[in-house]
């Protein structure tokens, strides 16, 4: 005679536990979704895109580079949540009538973060890498979206909640808050010293360049400082610089401060992290 199986029945403690299993969601596939939500929401209302196949040719080249590089480099498959998010960066924040700088930007972006390594970290965001090479190199065939998004109030507040909440959940809510206040007092310092409006100065940061700037470039775990202090002191610093490069009359402020600071910021980071470790055994 076989013993009857015995069934525990689960405590309500087990079934809150799974079923907040089943509807938890995780972190990687957040930013992915919520910056599909910002392209969707920016081209049905303002169409904000080139065109869709621009658009796919470049989520397509940076995922179909990422599968290729991580093979090559690290022999396995890499995740594709981060390629995904520079690629329909690059479409959404590129301009140009032809087709080929959507591929070659995402291709660069993604190539920089297997090529330009330091001690086992790549140093730039790669959206914002590609997209300033390519400002750089090819400024005669492309641009970057300015404010066509249109500056409507309702899609900024819906996209700024979402967004708050979600960089909250990744804990990545300081940066953002630490840079909008940032922007915001320098701006007003800069339409002291230039005689504009402060409402002009304060303006650009409502529109959707700002959106993917602030809650996928300057906070992008990989290529930020680790401490929580330096991360407000680094993203303090990318708003100096975009406040003078806009004195300067730079249009592309945003995206040249942080290629400029950010790794600057990992490099200082790694430098005292090794004479920390230096130090360890000369201490005992």
């Amino acid at each position: 005679m076989s013993q009857p199986a015995i069934t525990t029945p689960a405590s309500p403690s087990g079934q809150a536990s799974r079923w907040k299993q089943v509807f938890s969601l995780d972190n990687r596939f957040i930013p992915p979704l919520f910056i599909t939500l910002i392209l969707l929401v920016g081209h049905l209302t303002f169409g904000i895109l080139e065109s869709y196949q621009k658009t796919l040719l470049a989520i397509g080249t940076s995922i179909a580079a990422e599968l290729v590089l991580g093979r090559i480099f690290f022999h396995k498959w890499p995740h594709l949540a981060s390629a995904y998010i520079t690629g329909i960066s690059v479409g959404i924040l590129l301009r140009s009538p032809g087709f080929w700088p959507y591929a070659l930007c995402s291709l660069l972006a993604i190539t920089s973060k297997y090529v330009l390594r330091v001690k086992g970290r790549h140093i730039w965001n790669p959206s914002n890498f590609g997209i300033c090479v390519m400002l750089f190199l090819a400024a005669e065939a492309v641009a970057s979206l300015s404010i066509q998004w249109g500056n409507n109030l309702w899609a900024m507040l819906v996209i700024w909640a979402l967004g708050a909440a979600i960089i909250w959940r990744l804990r990545r809510f300081h940066i953002c808050a630490v840079y909008v206040v940032s922007f915001i007092l320098l701006a007003l310092l800069r339409a002291k010293i230039t005689g504009d409006p402060w409402q002009s100065e304060i303006s650009p940061i409502t529109g959707p360049e700002y959106q993917l700037f602030i809650f996928f470039m300057i906070t992008d775990p990989k290529t930020t400082v680790r401490s929580k202090l330096g991360q407000c002191i680094v993203v303090f610093f990318v708003a100096v610089v975009e406040f003078l490069l806009r004195l300067d009359q730079s249009i592309y402020a945003p995206l040249y401060a942080l290629f400029i600071v950010g790794p600057i910021a990992m490099l200082i980071e790694m430098w005292m992290n090794s004479r920390r470790s230096a130090s360890i055994p000369a201490r005992a």
